[in-house]
């Protein structure tokens, strides 16, 4: 895959297709690969151009090995005490990542869609960046309001338990936290689940990476009145029964973005399962298409 050198960052990038510029951000310590290959073609199938890459810090990118580590339980502590800590970036700085690349392509404008922490990655492209933002889709994610963000302690500890350090490790870990947060409609499979882990182990894991991000999340706050200031149409899907951010949290997006719409889905938890896809590449579609980038899309 090809990597788009932005100074200290290279980002590792794929594109799939041809028409209208889509760009999937992913979430915390996660690879592009977790937008799976089939649920892309299918939007490449709706006419789009699909754009996935992995954020610094994770998978091909960049690994930011000079910066400090934060310890993620002494984070999220802090954070809930409301105390200080430090952040080695922000989820600012992801945004200007995505700015940059969107630059390396040429892409002046995109339908932009984030999941959990890409969610809130692509919520600041919206209110920091609003000239390449078309639309934007934010999933399974939140405003980082402390009320609406609190997770299923089930979900959190499998979040932050010990990172792997070998393949069958990663497997039994991918699988661990699968199971914690999936929706009751969207059984685990569980052969696929852990190919996949596999191939983004070898790939690249990156457990300080995961330490760094989570830190960016927590540094960051609330970001509800900075939403309000948020003008490209935005959709926000989220699942009813998601355990790791709470359908509050995707309820308080909608509410504080202008205009947002808001799609609950029964049965879904925190993932991006095949009994999912269909949903996702209708509401995605359905959205940006009414709102196209280039003449003559649509339809």
């Amino acid at each position: 895959m090809p990597r788009a050198p932005l100074g200290e960052i290279e980002l590792e990038y794929d594109l799939t297709g041809a028409g209208e510029p889509l760009l999937l951000i992913m979430g915390i310590g996660a690879q592009l690969i977790l937008w799976h290959d089939e649920l892309v073609a299918r939007l490449a199938a709706r006419g789009f151009q699909v754009l996935r890459f992995d954020n610094r810090d994770v998978g091909k990118s960049t690994w930011l090995d000079h910066a400090p580590v934060p310890a993620p339980g002494a984070v999220l502590s802090r954070a809930w005490l409301g105390l200080p800590f430090q952040a080695p970036y922000t989820l600012a700085d992801m945004a200007r990542d995505v700015v940059g690349l969107l630059d390396h392509l040429g892409w002046a404008r995109a339908h932009v869609v984030g999941a959990s922490m890409g969610g809130m990655i692509a919520q600041h492209l919206a209110f920091s960046h609003p000239e390449r933002v078309a639309t934007l889709t934010s999933i399974m994610s939140t405003t980082g309001g402390r009320w609406v963000s609190v997770p299923k302690p089930q979900a959190m500890r499998a979040l932050v338990a010990g990172r792997p350090r070998t393949e069958e490790e990663a497997e039994a870990w991918f699988l661990r936290f699968s199971r914690a947060v999936q929706g009751p409609a969207f059984p685990v499979d569980e052969q696929a689940l852990g190919q996949l882990a596999r191939r983004a182990f070898r790939r690249g894991a990156n457990p300080a990476g995961f330490a760094r991000q989570l830190a960016a999340i927590m540094r960051d706050g609330d970001r509800t009145r900075r939403l309000a200031a948020i003008q490209a149409p935005t959709l926000v899907l989220h699942g009813a029964d998601d355990p790791l951010i709470p359908p509050a949290g995707g309820r308080a997006t909608a509410a504080a973005i202008p205009g947002a719409r808001l799609r609950l889905v029964e049965g879904w938890g925190h993932s991006l399962p095949p009994g999912i896809w269909d949903t996702l590449v209708d509401e995605l579609g359905a959205h940006a298409m009414a709102h196209p980038v280039r003449a003559g899309a649509g339809g």
